[in-house]
């Protein structure tokens, strides 16, 4: 699966390691991923595609603020 704006991926490597997160942007091998508590969008993390795991998970509408964010990551979360 490709990794697009509203993707929501877990990641692979880093500190992060096996946390979900929602892609705000791509840009070339990199993306911009937020999930709204600690990594929230006014400072999001620049990571490489290579270290994400997409899901079958793609939110079509705008993931522009941190409850949004907050709300699409609370099924992967465990309800959290």
């Amino acid at each position: 699966m490709e990794v697009k704006k509203g993707s929501v991926v877990r990641a692979k490597a880093g500190r992060d390691k096996d946390k979900f997160f929602v892609v705000l942007e791509v840009d070339g091998e990199y993306a911009l991923i937020a999930d709204g508590r600690r990594r929230r969008v006014e400072h999001p993390k620049r990571k490489k595609l290579i270290h994400l795991a997409p899901t079958n998970t793609a939110h079509s509408g705008s993931a522009d603020t941190n409850p949004k964010i907050k709300q699409i990551l609370r099924d992967f979360n465990g309800g959290k």
